[in-house]
């Protein structure tokens, strides 16, 4: 897999079409996104070749020499599956929905482990034959907590960690140290409604809507770029835990999009923003 970002201008595909060919590999999945506003250009090429096996580090290599003239910034993976790391709180269901699209085969990953600040679904992880973590967070506690996440994420060699509704807010520096590789899920009321009881509030104001985003985690709290959001609608019928139902629903979906579509690497980012080539 060839994925790039770098500012417009003629030949970039052609580039990238003649490089590959050069390499004895057939291009399989092509997709591109011209950026009008900021100028720049984004690209996912899915190629094969003769061989399973591919050196990345080779072909990197070998790429930059025509990425330099484009001032690309690219990356080339090869076909292992991604490894992701769960962290969760006391909430389960989208836990329980990322182990059966793990099983299923339909996340496009592998789950190698779950953290939590609470013991309430260490049944479910162990269940699944999932190693399971109990990193107690407290404010005192609080960074040794994190360097805890950070070494469990090098020990498991975790590509993604995935915020499956963990409840904590993590420092700047982890998320400086995650930056591109943590998903977050949190209801779509945000900022709308906020603090406590967000769905409560919702049905107070009669909402028609109930949503989910999922989002990179960056310093600035429920602000990253977004890759995916879910809708669904809903009426005067439903109450508080009617919409927590509905709402659970949407954050399962959104996520398990989120985490297929990284794993896949059709979520390139752009500024503040996202280009998903689904």
């Amino acid at each position: 897999m060839l994925t790039l970002s770098c500012p417009q201008c003629p030949g970039i595909v052609s580039t990238v079409a003649s490089f590959l060919f050069d390499h004895g590999f057939d291009i399989v999945e092509h997709q591109q996104f011209d950026d009008a506003r900021s100028g720049r250009f984004h690209s996912r090429t899915a190629f094969v070749g003769p061989d399973a096996e591919v050196d990345v580090a080779a072909l990197t290599e070998a790429f930059a020499e025509r990425a330099a003239g484009f001032a690309m910034d690219f990356e080339i993976t090869g076909p292992r599956t991604p490894r992701v790391l769960v962290m969760v709180s006391r909430l389960g269901h989208c836990l329980n929905d990322l182990v059966f699209r793990w099983r299923s085969g339909s996340l496009g990953a592998d789950l190698v482990a779950v953290v939590s600040n609470h013991e309430d679904l260490r049944p479910m992880a162990e269940a699944a034959g999932l190693p399971f973590h109990h990193v107690p967070v407290t404010a005192a506690s609080k960074p040794a907590a994190e360097a805890e996440l950070l070494r469990l994420v090098g020990e498991h060699e975790a590509d993604l960690v995935v915020l499956a509704r963990y409840m904590q807010v993590l420092s700047d520096d982890t998320c400086r140290a995650l930056h591109a590789r943590a998903i977050n899920i949190h209801h779509s009321f945000l900022p709308g409604f906020k603090g406590a009881k967000p769905y409560h509030q919702a049905f107070d104001r009669g909402v028609k809507l109930v949503g989910a985003t999922a989002h990179y985690v960056t310093p600035d709290l429920d602000e990253g770029p977004i890759i995916e959001q879910e809708v669904i609608r809903i009426d005067h019928t439903h109450d508080p835990a009617a919409l927590a139902t509905v709402g659970r629903d949407a954050e399962a979906l959104a996520l398990s999009r989120a985490v297929t579509w990284h794993c896949q690497r059709r979520v390139l980012l752009n500024g503040h923003s996202t280009v998903v080539f689904r």
